[in-house]
């Protein structure tokens, strides 16, 4: 017999001996109805408590236990009782012919949580407690696992923007918690840039979630970006730089200029055998394509260079992403 049995019930008969003035008759003829004293007629429990019933038959004899829901509750023959699920159930105590009852009632397991809605961003993992009134174990699912996910210990990570519903389950309980993946903000550190041909800028995001956008160009014949937000221009014309994330973008609108070409003069006389340089601005800095009308007159290399080779007159064309500006050069015998 378990030593805290012993001890319960040694105070029981203790405190039954000195309340009634009975001493156990132990030769006590088995054809007198006994009579049998419970330590308690009225029992609450926790799933998975356990705790005695301490009984006292009159005629000395070893009462029986048993409960009328194995289910709910058992009980030893010490009567140790242990709640299994939530209900009502009764602990008999027999001895000979005499029964005494002690109603059980096991308790449903009741389940707080610190927080009843969550709102959360995408990436972000937030902890949800639950406390458990018969210490057991809870079990934490979510719904939408696609919004969000929970783990084992009642980590919550937002995947994207929507609702979902975290269920935690202990027993027969459960309790819910209501989650929310907010769409995250994002900011551009510019709305509006200017630039030529070949030119490049990093545009930048700031997005509330710190996920790393998705950056795309509606027309990549006029302006490209990388995944780092670098821009760079192809040619001239207007282009839409978004960034992306989780179904919510910002725009940046590019607008790539068309260069001006300026020569220092329209027109020219040369001499055959003569080189001369044309003097030019562009806008853009970039370095123009250059080309003659007639080379077998003047030719013109890509520095701008021009050289007369023979009498008459040839166009010399300077042409950058759809600029262009011409010099007339004529060349003479002497």
């Amino acid at each position: 017999m378990e030593k805290k049995y012993i001890f319960k019930q040694a105070i029981f008969l203790l405190l039954l001996a000195i309340f009634t003035g009975f001493i156990p008759a132990h030769n006590a003829s088995a054809k007198i109805t006994p009579i049998i004293f419970l330590s308690e007629y009225q029992k609450e429990m926790k799933i998975g408590d356990e705790d005695y019933l301490s009984a006292y038959s009159s005629d000395g004899r070893i009462p029986k236990f048993s409960s009328s829901d194995r289910k709910i509750a058992v009980v030893d023959m010490y009567g140790k009782i242990t709640a299994k699920k939530a209900g009502k159930c009764t602990i008999t105590v027999k001895s000979f012919t005499t029964e005494a009852y002690c109603s059980l009632k096991v308790l449903k397991t009741q389940i707080t949580l610190d927080k009843k809605t969550v709102s959360i961003e995408h990436g972000e993992t937030v902890r949800l407690t639950a406390g458990i009134s018969d210490n057991s174990i809870p079990i934490f699912k979510s719904n939408k696992k696609s919004v969000a996910t929970v783990d084992e210990t009642g980590n919550i990570t937002g995947c994207k923007p929507g609702s979902a519903v975290i269920t935690v389950k202990a027993g027969s309980t459960s309790a819910n918690c209501t989650v929310t993946v907010k769409k995250p903000v994002i900011k551009l550190d510019r709305l509006y840039k200017r630039l030529y041909r070949c030119q490049s800028f990093k545009l930048n995001a700031s997005v509330s979630s710190g996920i790393a956008p998705v950056w795309t160009s509606n027309k990549k014949s006029v302006a490209i970006v990388d995944e780092t937000g670098k821009v760079t221009a192809v040619k001239h014309g207007t282009a839409l730089i978004t960034a992306k994330v989780d179904g919510i973008s910002k725009t940046c609108e590019v607008v790539v200029e068309k260069p001006v070409i300026n020569f220092d003069k329209t027109s020219i006389t040369l001499k055959a055998g003569d080189m001369a340089n044309i003097g030019m601005t562009i806008s853009s800095g970039n370095a123009p394509v250059w080309t003659s009308s007639k080379e077998d007159i003047v030719a013109v290399d890509q520095l701008g260079n021009i050289y007369a080779f023979d009498t008459g007159t040839s166009i010399i064309t300077a042409s950058e992403d759809g600029a262009k500006a011409k010099c007339k050069v004529y060349v003479t015998a002497d």
